[in-house]
């Protein structure tokens, strides 16, 4: 057929994750043609990899992976509550369940998966839910909310991640899984029992071959689940996780040819019975194989696209390896991972102590990597899989690889990959690629990602991307540089031991010994944060004032109509009936808006600069201190109310809360910090997603590092267990202290823990085991830091000097009477408080 004439039109169905990546590659390789996507939910593509973290604040606008501006501006029309209910495949016309029919030339099957769920009499009730859609979490959610103990039936990786779902949503959380251990598909029968071992002690309860025969009403819980063997669990919640089955409906009803046990059969160019359907993602059935995960999905929609367009494509398979962490566990899988291919040797390394299990399986010849287990620790993970992917011979001793003891590790650098290797397989980029892009100019990792696509799906690859780059600049006689900035050839972590061993207390000092100019933007806040992770000397100092930011040097956050907030410390949110009147009086008496944060203090928003320091004196007179919400510092440590009110609190959180936002609270460092403390495992505190988390067991504190709820969100590793009041504070003055003295300029703790060489178990043997030798003089800066602490707010107002920089006029205390702030008037009905607040309450209007 000639399309010469008009454009070819393609139609869609499904714009899950695949879906959506097959419209973003037809669209930028610019093939004339009419894109319709045809959407059986009420949105467009979203981000499924990352649906649990829904549950620690991430929104449905969040996970978006496009919006219909997005589809606009590509000329794509996009329909979304379209559900299909006819393909007449003779004429090339779809039509949906609302009456809308769409010619097509091409049809792309796109539609996915659905749940499993098991034929169990009692699965069809209220709490009985699946995991699947944003539909779902709010499900979950609602129910979550009426329920105290949840199970998810399922120990596969989506079952994993349902259960992490339920323990956010602050449930007692159970795993029924049928097989003898988690995770089979993935990992070997050893490993699967440390992976068991390692999910309890988080305080997830895991019940491996179970068969669940019905599910009624419970005694204690809502339901009660029924065993084979006798045994029963009780429960208010049931999460069905168990697996996917193909979307391939459509493609039975309407004549394709589907396997036995399900799914569109497909070629290797992804077309199926039909040569002008394709179909990709996880309804496709290629060579007898579902893919379960959305990189085959991804290189099946390129595929597609490929033969569309002219250039030809084929799907051979895809390496199913995968590496991620569950509930704060590092899992990696790769390849043969069961040593079943004839002849296959294995290498393994148990470390019970510390909790892990590394399995290396090689050929009869000892000559290639087959698979591998990693349990506890993935460092090895991308090097392992780049010898599995890419043929690498391996080393004379195998074993080196894996097992610490074995000698000098053979690492594997990036100039040891040939140009094919895959280095991103979600985007399909190879080490060629990444060399292309910086041939054709690109000369940072930024650039190369935005070029190129890799590191920019799971991510899993971004270590390893940033080695290639860094090598390949090298080669060129680019220098890679780390200085901070034009000013300074040092990193942050080098200018902090400059200043900290030559005893260097001002930027002058600092500019003329080591740096050159007069300074920036860049390197002026960080010397001065350090300066007060060091020194601790009053911020407002003439000497330091000149390097903080504007935030730093009002004290306060400035908000967007130039009015500052006010944020006084609550430590654990523990607040005592006159202060909280107090508060209200202050609120009312400046006409502040007042707000509970998710750090559990009362901001007050609308005070003027020339207000602050009258603010500041009635709080600090009523008790209250800074609460440094403008710093880069300690923030918060929230807490619930352990074992002092609640019912399943086992120790004192609320006392533990307060004694470390006061022994930290003067804490200045590369980036903010908060903390949170849970008494118990039901987490209520949500210390797995702080910089610091600690919660209580029957024994003591478990301790948790690095995690946060920002941009990138990361569940914090366990790093110590059951540890006395004693031994947790000297931890964490470690581990702060280290990391105030390591990081780089605005580097969350999160990110720093990513990019220290050997990561957490480097972390930990620094602190714990005291490697480098430092841990003294760690705890010494800590109680330097504490010793010296000061309420910025009462220095400012004890001093005259300081107060002239809260004034409107440098000579005067008086204030413009022609200045006034004044309320929006609200034009079409009366608004409420916080309406007009954001309406413009604090806009400046000069009268004449």
């Amino acid at each position: 057929m000639n399309f010469s004439s008009r454009q070819q039109r393609i139609v869609i169905i499904g714009n899950g994750m695949v879906g959506h990546h097959f419209v973003e590659q037809l669209v930028n390789s610019e093939y004339n043609c009419h894109i319709t996507v045809l959407s059986g939910e009420s949105r467009l593509a979203y981000d499924r990899v990352y649906l649990s973290s829904y549950f620690s604040g991430k929104t449905a606008e969040d996970l978006a992976l496009t919006d219909e501006k997005t589809y606009q501006d590509w000329g794509v029309k996009a329909v979304t509550n379209a559900w299909v209910s006819n393909i007449d495949r003779e004429n090339q016309v779809v039509t949906t369940k609302a009456g809308g029919t769409y010619e097509y030339d091409t049809l792309i099957l796109a539609t996915g998966s659905y749940p499993f769920v098991p034929p169990i009499p009692g699965n069809d009730q209220e709490h009985c839910l699946v995991y699947r859609t944003i539909e779902d979490l709010e499900a979950i959610s609602a129910s979550a909310s009426q329920s105290k103990v949840g199970v998810v039936v399922g120990g596969g990786l989506l079952g994993l991640e349902a259960a992490n779902a339920l323990k956010q949503a602050g449930l007692d959380t159970h795993v029924v899984e049928f097989a003898p251990q988690l995770m089979a598909v993935q990992l070997d029968p050893m490993g699967g029992e440390l992976l068991k071992d390692k999910i309890e002690a988080l305080g997830v309860q895991v019940h491996t071959q179970k068969a669940t025969e019905c599910i009624e009403a419970g005694e204690s819980c809502r339901y009660r689940m029924k065993f084979a063997d006798g045994t029963h669990l009780e429960t208010d919640l049931v999460l069905f996780s168990a697996g996917i089955r193909p979307s391939d409906q459509l493609a039975k009803e309407f004549g394709l040819v589907t396997g036995e046990r399900g799914g569109i059969v497909i070629d290797n160019q992804c077309r199926t019975s039909d040569h002008n359907i394709y179909a990709i993602g996880e309804c496709a059935l290629w060579d007898k194989k579902i893919y379960g995960l959305v990189a085959p999905g991804y290189a099946m929609a390129r595929t597609a696209v490929a033969n569309i367009i002219g250039t030809e494509g084929e799907f051979t398979g895809f390496d199913m390896s995968t590496k991620l962490k569950l509930m704060g566990v590092e899992v990696g899988s790769i390849g043969d991972a069961h040593a079943r291919t004839p002849g296959a040797l294995s290498y393994t390394y148990h470390n019970q102590p510390e909790g892990v299990y590394k399995k290396l399986v090689v050929d009869a010849n000892k000559a290639l990597v087959l698979g591998a287990v990693l349990i506890g620790d993935t460092s090895d993970y991308d090097t392992l899989l780049q010898y599995a992917l890419n043929s690498i011979a391996l080393p004379e001793s195998p074993e080196a690889l894996i097992l610490p003891s074995a000698g000098e590790k053979p690492l594997l650098g990036a100039d040891a990959l040939g140009d094919t290797a895959t280095i991103c397989s979600c985007h399909n980029v190879s080490k060629g690629d990444i060399v292309g892009a910086i041939d054709s100019g690109c000369c940072s990792v930024g650039d190369v990602k935005s070029c190129t696509k890799a590191a920019t799906g799971c991510g899993g690859c971004a270590a390893l991307l940033k080695n290639i780059v860094d090598s390949e600049l090298e080669k060129r006689g680019v220098e890679v540089s780390k200085a901070i900035c034009e000013h300074f050839d040092y990193s942050r972590q080098e200018l902090y031991h400059l200043i900290q061993v030559g005893q260097i207390h001002t930027f002058e000092e600092l500019l003329e010994k080591h740096g050159k100019g007069l300074g920036c933007d860049i390197c002026k806040p960080a010397a001065g944060s350090i300066f007060a992770s060091v020194w601790n000397d009053y911020i407002l100092a003439k000497q330091h004032q000149p390097l903080q930011d504007t935030n730093d040097t009002y004290l306060g956050n400035m908000q967007k109509d130039g009015t500052y907030s006010i944020v006084p410390r609550v430590a654990g949110g523990e607040i005592t009936p006159d202060k909280l009147i107090l508060l209200g009086d202050v609120a009312k008496r400046y006409n502040l808006y007042t707000k509970i944060t998710g750090g559990q203090r009362i901001d007050l928003f609308g005070a003027r600069v020339e207000q602050l320091p009258a603010i500041w004196e009635e709080l600090v007179a009523g008790g209250f201190e800074t609460g440094h919400a403008y710093a880069k510092a300690l923030r918060t440590v929230k807490s619930c109310v352990g074992s002092t009110w609640c019912r399943y609190g086992v120790q004192d959180s609320v006392t533990m809360a307060i004694d470390l936002e006061n022994r930290y609270k003067g804490l200045r460092a590369p980036h903010k910090i908060k903390f949170a403390v849970s008494g118990c495992t039901r987490e209520c505190a949500e210390a797995q997603g702080k910089d610091i988390g600690v919660i209580a067991t029957e024994k003591g504190w478990n301790l948790y590092v690095c995690g946060n709820g920002g941009m990138k969100p990361r569940h914090a590793d366990l790093f110590a267990t059951d540890l006395d009041d004693a031994t947790l504070v000297k931890y964490i003055d470690r581990v702060l202290m280290f990391y105030a003295k390591t990081a780089d300029r605005l580097q969350r703790t999160s990110v720093w823990m990513e990019n220290l060489e050997g990561g957490l178990e480097y972390l930990k043997s620094v602190v714990i085991e005291d490697s480098l030798g430092i841990c003294a003089e760690l705890e010494a800066q800590m109680q330097h830091i504490t010793d010296t602490y000061q309420c910025e707010w009462k220095t400012t107002i004890e001093s005259p000097e300081a107060l002239k920089r809260f004034r409107q006029f440098v000579n005067s205390n008086e204030t413009d009477s022609n200045i006034q702030f004044v309320a929006e008037r609200d034009q079409i009905r009366p608004a409420t408080k916080a309406e007009k607040f954001s309406a413009g309450k604090a806009i400046p209007v000069e009268l004449v």
